[in-house]
């Protein structure tokens, strides 16, 4: 028995080991897949014809509960043409989805034009709220062209709630809780542009704009 215990605490040892090994060897391809699938969606949303900076590092992270979903830092990605802003991709979040909280990429024109959008997560319902995805349905590019100052506050919403966005059938809510976060994204893209764009800042946490959004 001593034998057999000894020869299972070793197997698991070398085990172990080689787990650790494998995930050593194998975690900077991970992340390595992780970024250029990043920057394959962050060019369908911003092509890189329009920029000439790393996208995916010049980053900064920013906060407002109110106009961004969550309380947690979200991450910008800005673009830029030889130093000039181009355009700046944002991860707010749909909170009020029919099954909880949509992570979303925003990517917005320095004009303040909603450039494209796509839903990185969500936890909605298979065949009926999973249309916000782009492999499930279109409806997601809807939202390319518009901007606070093109589309009226009152048009911000699904067409049930006399707005200009279409909702599905059987799950309005869903559409609805992104048509919001999309919104409430050009608020604050608008009142923070500028602070946005300074290439010496580095990291800003913006809670000041949650009165403002009220």
């Amino acid at each position: 028995m001593m034998i057999a215990g000894l020869a299972l605490g070793l197997f698991g040892i070398a085990g172990t080991a080689i787990v650790a090994i494998t995930f050593g060897n194998t975690k900077d391809l991970i992340l390595l897949k992780e970024r250029e699938d990043l920057l394959k969606t962050l060019n369908v949303l911003v092509p890189p014809s329009l920029y000439n900076n790393e996208l995916v590092t010049d980053t900064l992270l920013v906060r407002s509960e109110a106009l961004l979903g969550t309380s947690t830092p979200v991450t910008v990605y800005r673009a830029r043409m030889d130093g000039v802003p181009v355009a700046a991709v944002m991860t707010p979040s749909a909170p009020d989805g029919y099954s909880g909280e949509i992570r979303l990429l925003v990517a917005i024109n320095y004009d303040g034009t909603v450039m494209g959008a796509r839903v990185v997560s969500h936890k909605e319902t298979p065949g009926l709220g999973d249309k916000i995805e782009i492999r499930r349905s279109t409806w997601i590019n809807s939202f390319a062209g518009h901007s606070l100052y093109t589309t009226d506050s009152r048009e911000w919403a699904v067409k049930r709630d006399g707005g200009v966005f279409d909702q599905f059938t059987g799950a309005t809510i869903t559409p609805r809780a992104i048509v919001k976060a999309v919104y409430k994204c050009l608020q604050y893209f608008i009142i923070n542009r500028d602070g946005l764009f300074n290439p010496r800042v580095a990291t800003i946490l913006e809670d000041t704009v949650d009165n403002e959004s009220e």
